[in-house]
């Protein structure tokens, strides 16, 4: 079994994954800001401010097989009302507190035979949306990212990274807090229906796993067809 790192693990789709590798026998270590769970056999919570400029990870074990950061936000606002500060807090958010972990995990990652990074961008970076402008602009720095280091770090390990339409999430709850707006999300997509956190850790799952061991700096839409169908 592999031992894997959730960075911002404690709800939604980080929950939702490392649930999954644990119930299938991994060793999951999870990460949480500001809610706490309790910890299982294999699958240990820890608090953890990714921006801290004294980060510690020395909870984790010498190898690790697989990182996932998970931690993100959604600030939806008119472009003219946005300052640069609010570009700045979602990059050091998204991007800098990224860097941060990889760099901290890079030798346990090195030392394993099937390393794997995934990380998180929006489908908002492929389809122009409005009012968008703040999260696909962090988001689109970590695509050119996930590249970068996909190049760099092969072929001892991959770097992948998923963009996802929107998903029902805690993250979300102000976007789906009714019916209404659920429907109406949902028919904007060609499967017509709002994500769920399990159809985007499967994947992560499936990219952290030794089935995906061919797979490398690719930005996987998994969007319920929004990026590339009309």
């Amino acid at each position: 079994m592999a031992n894997y790192i959730i960075i911002g693990g404690s709800s939604g789709i980080g929950r939702t994954l490392a649930t999954q590798l644990a119930k299938d026998g991994n060793s999951v270590w999870a990460t949480f800001n500001s809610n706490p769970l309790e910890n299982t056999s294999n699958l240990n919570y820890h608090q953890l401010n990714v921006l801290s400029d004294e980060l510690n990870l020395s909870f984790l074990p010498d190898t690790i097989d697989g990182l996932v950061y998970c931690v993100g936000a959604i600030n939806l606002k008119p472009f003219n009302r946005l300052k640069p500060s609010d570009f700045m807090n979602d990059f050091n958010l998204q991007v800098v507190g990224a860097i941060n972990i990889i760099q901290q995990c890079l030798p346990k990652l090195k030392s394993s035979t099937n390393g794997s990074i995934v990380l998180f961008s929006t489908v908002a970076v492929q389809v122009g949306m409005s009012f968008h402008a703040q999260v696909s602009a962090s988001k689109g720095a970590v695509e050119g990212l996930t590249k970068a280091l996909a190049s760099e770090f092969a072929p001892s390990i991959r770097v992948n990274c998923i963009a996802p339409s929107l998903t029902n999430t805690p993250l979300a709850g102000q976007l789906l807090s009714s019916q209404e707006k659920i429907d109406a999300i949902a028919q904007k997509h060609p499967l017509k229906r709002i994500g769920k956190p399990e159809d985007i850790a499967e994947m992560a799952n499936f990219l952290l796993s030794e089935k995906a061991s061919w797979i490398t700096g690719q930005i996987l839409h998994i969007d319920g067809g929004m990026s590339t169908l009309k």
